[in-house]
C-alpha cells in the first residue's frame, strides 16, 4: 500500500489515518504509544514522528510505502 503525500513530511500519527489503517488520532496515538508501529523496521512511539518519502511504515501485517 502506498500512500501519497504533498509536503516534504507527514507525521506518523497523520500518515496512519491516510492509510485507512486507524480510524483516528485517537487510535494512532495509542498503537503507537504501544509500539506497534515500525518506521523502516524499528518501533517509534513518538506519533509526531516525521516520515518522509521512501519510508516504510509496518502495522497489523500492512506496509505502508511513502511517496510524492
Amino acid at each position: 500500500m502506498e500512500i501519497k503525500i504533498r509536503d516534504e513530511f507527514i507525521k506518523l500519527g497523520q500518515a496512519l489515518k491516510l492509510a485507512g489503517v486507524v480510524q483516528d488520532g485517537v487510535q494512532a496515538k495509542y498503537v503507537i504509544q504501544d509500539g506497534l508501529v515500525k518506521v523502516n523496521g524499528e518501533v517509534d512511539e513518538r506519533r509526531g514522528r516525521k516520515v518522509y518519502e521512501g519510508d516504510i511504515i509496518s502495522f497489523e501485517g500492512n506496509e505502508i510505502k511513502v511517496v510524492r
